[in-house]
């Protein structure tokens, strides 16, 4: 389901890492929660970043939650 006002739409994985991001969570935390690497959960945030335009942690949830997507 692409979000209103998205050019490309996150991932499932990419909204749980975001999702995790807001229950406060480190990367470490979340590469373990997730069984992948912390390179992994990196990788899935930059692409959140890019996809929401986005240069921090606080930027991407404001813009999450603005778009209703956590």
């Amino acid at each position: 389901m692409p979000a209103a006002g998205l050019p490309e739409p996150l991932s499932e994985r990419e909204l749980e890492v975001l999702q995790l991001i807001a229950a406060g969570k480190t990367n470490r935390q979340i590469s373990s929660e997730l069984f992948v690497s912390v390179g992994t959960v990196k990788t899935h945030i930059n692409n959140a970043y890019r996809k929401l335009d986005a240069h921090s942690r606080t930027q991407a949830l404001a813009r999450a939650r603005e778009l209703d997507l956590i």
